[in-house]
């Protein structure tokens, strides 16, 4: 479990420090777009007022609280199931993972009113029109490790 408390706070840390820096200290909010090394990686400022994508994105605060609900009710789940279960190690870092990218999303919504979202990438000829941070990658790689690591108990 510690393991995983870990990784959670690592992984808040670095997302929160990303965002103060990109969008705080190089004044992305006002600019709007930096390019850093097109076109395999800009900053473009995004603010995501639902889900991946946008989708579930509505103008009012009912939507907030219930995606901050929905985030708090996952990240504890995930917790309770990490107590309950001791996964191996890979599992309490994508577990980590998963909690710590989920509650700095969580601080922006009660912070911006919105997930501050600043990497684009894009390749190969193709633009890509979406903005995503540290946090939607930490929320992927630990939701997909979790899928796709065996859930094996730890020994003892």
């Amino acid at each position: 479990m510690r393991l995983t408390l870990i990784t959670a706070l690592i992984t808040l840390v670095v997302d929160q420090l990303t965002k103060l820096l990109v969008v705080h200290g190089l004044n992305l909010r006002a600019r709007g777009e930096i390019d850093v090394f097109p076109p395999y990686l800009n900053f473009r400022m995004a603010w995501n007022e639902g889900i991946n994508f946008g989708l579930l994105s509505r103008q009012d605060d009912l939507m907030k609280w219930i995606l901050v609900a929905i985030a708090l009710a996952i990240s504890a789940a995930v917790l309770w199931w990490v107590h309950r279960e001791r996964p191996r190690t890979a599992g309490m870092i994508a577990a980590g993972l998963l909690v710590g990218g989920a509650i700095g999303n969580v601080i922006d919504r009660l912070v911006y009113g919105a997930v501050a979202d600043f990497l684009n990438m894009s390749c190969c000829g193709i633009e890509n029109p979406y903005a995503f941070n540290v946090a939607d990658i930490a929320i992927f790689l630990g939701a997909a490790a979790l899928v796709l690591i065996p859930a094996d108990k730890k020994a003892g």
